[in-house]
């Protein structure tokens, strides 16, 4: 009897060590790194727009385009001519000119390019269009980033909520290994069931393994984005309210029109239709030909009957041959181009709207039967099936049986959780409106 009592106490005590183990380890998987950087989605986004190096050099493209809308306003420059003989066979000078002296005739011609058929007005047209469109593609670029930048930001927020059930349960089993090592051989616990708990263990680690590289791969491309050291650890601060939003919210109607209003790659497709059309009036005027004109002053001594005359002089091409008709008949076929651009733009984005709330509203129905109590209730079960487990009132099939079914929970609830709101960013991103994030 004395014997079983020392028996029970020895069994008492491993109850209590492991308990106590798991509640440190636990504790000590939760602390933070010291590189942590916790970020809102606001301060992400400002750092974003702030750091990014494709937004700035865009920037500079923008600024570029710009400055060749001062470059088209200009006219031409006036040439000014001079000429003289280069020996005079008879006073036996090289280069000789009146204006010191000598016997010689000189030339000065001044010409000026006059441009017609507005071809000016129609290169700045041209200018300003080209500015639009490289401010179109700024924008473009900002809301695909801004999109890929989201959809990492709550990825790794979800990702790590399920790492921490991955760390939780890897620690549990590590605990209760190493205390049954320290009585194995004793008969306090079967040899088979310590391998099939190292198994359990083998198995979660390497999915845990997956897990984190998945997430250091999303963190890769925010730090990226944001610009932020490589050895920063990004802990994403969500607002947990946020995967509740309704997408019934706004109406279809209201979805397409904000999509019609703001897209950006319509905008890029309208612009260069524009553009196009401008090119083609552009190149009609490029058929007439300018006209140079200016006066011509002969400084004379003996070789006209009039000396120091003064000439006016104007000219042009005469389009016999070529009219510019290759040019023109390119751009008037990048017109239709354009145009049918446009249609399929319009279609595009009609078909990704209706999609795209097709999927959030998908999403929604997912999450919605899904059972959140379970999650929020999961450390007392934990802790309660971890007893129970200790003092054998629950075999091991059902105590693993428990882990895997938490664990799996945990997994589906976070991934229909980031799709979600993954799907309310896509329209987001669609829409080029932040419908759901006000």
């Amino acid at each position: 009897m004395r014997f079983n009592n020392r028996e029970h106490l020895k069994k008492i005590r491993i109850i209590g060590l492991l308990l106590l183990l798991f509640q440190s380890e636990v504790t000590i998987a939760q602390l933070p790194s010291q590189d942590t950087l916790n970020l809102t989605r606001e301060k992400a986004e400002q750092l974003f727009i702030e750091n990014n190096l494709q937004i700035l050099a865009q920037k500079y493209n923008v600024d570029a385009t710009q400055a060749l809308i001062i470059q088209a306003k200009l006219y031409p420059n006036p040439n000014i001519i001079y000429g003289n003989n280069i020996y005079n066979n008879v006073t036996n000078q090289w280069f000789p000119t009146s204006f010191s002296g000598s016997s010689s005739d000189n030339q000065i011609q001044v010409n000026q390019l006059i441009i017609l058929s507005r071809k000016i007005h129609k290169q700045v047209k041209m200018a300003e269009t080209n500015y639009k469109l490289e401010e179109d593609t700024l924008e473009n670029l900002l809301v695909t980033l801004k999109f890929a930048l989201r959809s990492s930001f709550y990825n790794i927020y979800y990702l790590q909520q399920t790492a921490k059930v991955y760390n939780e349960e890897i620690h549990a089993l590590k605990v209760i290994v190493a205390a049954y090592n320290e009585v194995q051989g004793k008969g306090y616990v079967s040899e088979a069931e310590i391998v099939q708990i190292q198994a359990q263990l083998y198995s979660l680690q390497n999915e845990y393994q997956s897990l984190i590289d998945n997430i250091n791969d999303q963190e890769s491309q925010l730090r990226l984005l944001v610009k932020v050291s490589p050895a920063t650890y990004i802990k994403p601060e969500v607002n947990p309210e946020i995967v509740k939003a309704d997408p019934f919210a706004y109406s279809y109607m209201t979805l397409l029109d904000s999509a019609y209003t703001n897209r950006s790659d319509l905008m890029i497709a309208k612009d260069n239709l524009l553009l196009s059309q401008q090119t083609y009036t552009y190149q009609k005027a490029l058929a007439v030909p300018d006209i140079t004109v200016g006066p011509i002053t002969f400084f004379t001594q003996s070789s006209n009957y009039i000396p120091d005359e003064t000439f006016y002089a104007f000219g042009f091409s005469i389009p016999i041959f070529n009219r510019n008709q290759g040019n023109i008949k390119n751009a008037r076929i990048l017109i239709d181009y354009n145009n049918t651009q446009v249609d399929l733009t319009q279609k595009t984005l009609e078909d990704q709207v209706t999609r795209g709330l097709q999927k959030a509203i998908d999403a929604d129905k997912l999450y919605k039967g899904i059972d959140l109590t379970f999650a929020a209730n999961f450390d007392t079960l934990a802790s309660e099936m971890m007893k129970n487990y200790m003092k054998r009132n629950v075999n091991l099939l059902t105590f693993l049986t428990f882990y895997d079914s938490y664990k799996q929970n945990i997994v589906q609830l976070n991934t229909i959780s980031f799709n979600k709101v993954n799907a309310l960013e896509n329209i987001n991103f669609l829409t080029d409106s932040d419908f759901f994030n006000n």
